[in-house]
Parts: C-alpha cells; structure tokens; sequence
C-alpha cells in the first residue's frame, strides 16, 4: 500500500513540474521577433526596431521593471516564410525567449503558427491585421492593431457611402497577406450587393506589377484597394497617374502598404491618395502618448523619422512594460498576459485601449496627404 502510494504521489509531482508555469527569474527578460531588415520592405523593419527599442530602452534605463531589463533579439527574415521559421526555432531553442513580440507580415506568421501553438509561448503585436490571430480560443495571441477586415470594411463604407463610389477593382500581393485582403474586399461589397471590376496580383518580394496593371486598366476602376507592399504600391500608382484611364481613380492602401515609405517614393503627386492605418495621426502631439513617443524616439535615435509603423511598435512596447511591471511576485508568462488582458484603458495616454477580439486597438483612421501632411478624414 505505501508503494503504490509513493507511486501515486511520484506521478503527481511529475505531472505537476511538467504542467507548472515556468517562473522567470533572471535580470533579463528576452523578447524576440522576426522582421524584414533588409528586401524591398526594410523600411517596416527599421520603423518597428527604433519604435520599439525606444521604449524598452526608456524602460531600462529609468528601471521601470526594478531590476529586470528587456532585451529584444531581432533577426532579419527578409520578409520570406522560410527565413521567419528559421528565425523563430532559433529564438524559442537557442535564445530560449519569454515572448514573441513584433513579427511582420501574414505569410510569415503563418508560417511559425504551429510552432507558436506548440510552445504555447506568448505571441505580441504581430504586424499582420490577419483574422487567424485574433480567434478567442488562442489565448497567447495578443495583438495591438485592428484588424485588415475591419480596415477594408472602413474603406469601402467610406468609399462607396460617402463618395459613391461603386466600380471597384482591387490589386493584391499573392499570398496569405493578399488573400486576406482579398477575401475581405469580396466580403464588403457582397454587403452593399456590389462587385468586383477587376484585379490584378503580383508575387511577393518583387517588383512585377505589370500583368496586375494591365488587367486593372481597361475596366477604369473608381477606386483600388491596394493590398501590398509599399515599393509595390508606389510603382503601380505611379505608372498609373500616367495613364489617362486613371485619372480620377482613388487609390485605397491599407496599413501594411507603409505610408510613410510610400510618400516617400511617390514624392509631390500625392493627389487621389487614400491611406487606412490603425493608430491615430503620429503627427498629433496633442494626444499625450504621441508627445511622449516624439520625446523618447528621439532621445534614443537622433534621425529618427516620425511614421505610423514606429508609433505602433512605440505603444505595442509600451503596454509590454506595463504588463510585466503589474506581475505580481514571481513572473510567469501566464501571469504575463493575463495582467496585458487587463491593463487600464487609460494605459496609453490620450488613447483608450479595450480588449476585445484578441486586440487592443479597435478603430480604423482613413487619412490623404496634403501639403506634407497626413490629413484625417473625419467622417
């Protein structure tokens, strides 16, 4: 009887050490990400390292964790799926991270979801508005942005109600990240019983927009919704804005479409521009989390350039911070996100932040550019 007792017990301790949430208690705590540091969207990777390195440098420096440091190990994925995995195994077997935090793009996620399910690790902020991180029943899945669904619909509903617009042709990236977008376009104009005109895709990493602009031109669209890259985007509006069959088409760029880097490769025409983004205007300082993100950004990065992907990583990191300075005792990645589930709404100043469908930002700001300026569309 006292064997199998001892047995009995052995087992339950087994199981209890196998189960138990491992405790953290070395000074640092290591976050890691995948992004694109190099390829034709470097920029996002750049605006994600300076927007996040910037507060958890803060946070480090003026001990906000007592005497834990973070440190975010970033590699470069080149923004392929098999670079991202690569990367991932590395950060989980060899670096033996806390949490995944920052990863860039929807193919590339996908990619490493059963690799994240598996290692029930916490996984922040990706950048990707994908619906397949935003399911109720994945509880490490956390995320800061809305998502690219909700963008579209913001788009459309603007577009069609307060422009009346109705012929609507879309161009797309040709993988995971497109078909998203893809599918949620259809979606939206099932709604307000309308169709497609055309459409045109291009492959990934590249420049080759050619067939795209071809099958789009001839149908003279009111309004594209342009679900790519930035440098993607930029080429196909420019050669568009030379082809008279366009001269009133809007073109409609979701967030992943790097605004910021597209002015910049669009240069002065910037007219017929319409941009979704998923936080406010980085350049409305009157809200108090802006200010702070200009202070801190530019103590720790003297050129740094202001943009919307660099304040989204900005308060993305912010609310980390938050979470782990709120864990009480021994810290735990459970404990982790639980205390991110519940951090005030007042956590961001000036921005109200409400968890609901694994997200915490719930509104889509559409924006033009004029005289140098992001210039919201109040609607």
């Amino acid at each position: 009887m006292t064997r199998i007792l001892l047995v009995i017990i052995s087992i339950l301790i087994l199981f209890y050490l196998l189960f138990k949430d491992k405790e953290y208690t070395t000074k640092e705590i290591l976050l890691g990400g995948s992004i694109p540091k190099t390829s034709v969207i470097k920029e996002w990777g750049e605006a994600v390292s300076t927007g996040a390195n910037s507060y958890f440098n803060y946070a480090n420096d003026n001990k906000l964790l007592k005497d834990k440091k973070i440190h975010y190990i970033l590699y470069d994925d080149k923004y392929e799926p098999k670079l991202t995995k690569e990367n991932t195994k590395k950060l989980l077997n060899q670096d033996n991270v806390f949490a995944l935090f920052g990863f860039v793009g929807t193919p590339t996620v996908k990619n490493i979801l059963p690799l994240i399910v598996e290692k029930d690790i916490p996984f922040i902020s990706a950048f990707t508005g994908a619906n397949f991180l935003r399911k109720e029943e994945q509880k490490n899945f956390i995320n800061l942005r809305s998502s690219y669904e909700e963008e579209i619909e913001e788009l459309i509903k603007y577009l069609h109600y307060n422009k009346k617009i109705s012929k609507f042709a879309v161009f797309y990236q040709n993988d995971d990240y497109g078909e998203e977008g893809y599918v949620s376009v259809i979606k939206s104009l099932e709604k307000r019983k309308l169709k497609l005109i055309a459409e045109g895709s291009y492959k990934r990493n590249t420049l080759s927009i050619s067939h795209a602009f071809n099958e789009i031109k001839n149908a003279k669209p009111e309004a594209i919704i342009m679900i790519g890259a930035n440098k993607a985007n930029a080429l196909f509006i420019k050669k568009a804005k030379e082809n008279s069959k366009f001269k009133d088409t809007l073109f409609c760029n979701i967030s992943f479409g790097d605004a910021n880097a597209m002015i910049d490769e669009l240069g002065e025409d910037t007219k017929n521009l319409i941009f979704s983004q998923v936080v406010p205007n980085y350049q409305d300082t009157s809200i108090p989390v802006i200010k702070e993100y200009y202070e801190i950004t530019n103590k720790y990065y003297k050129n740094f350039k202001p943009g919307f992907i660099s304040l989204e990583a900005y308060l993305s990191a912010k609310l980390v911070v938050n979470a782990l300075k709120n864990v009480n005792g021994s810290l735990t990645r459970e404990k982790f996100l639980k205390e991110l589930e519940k951090l005030p709404k007042n956590t961001l100043e000036g921005l109200n932040i409400e968890f609901k469908n694994r997200q915490f930002l719930n509104t889509v700001y559409l924006f033009t550019y004029e005289n140098n300026m992001f210039k919201e569309i109040k609607r």
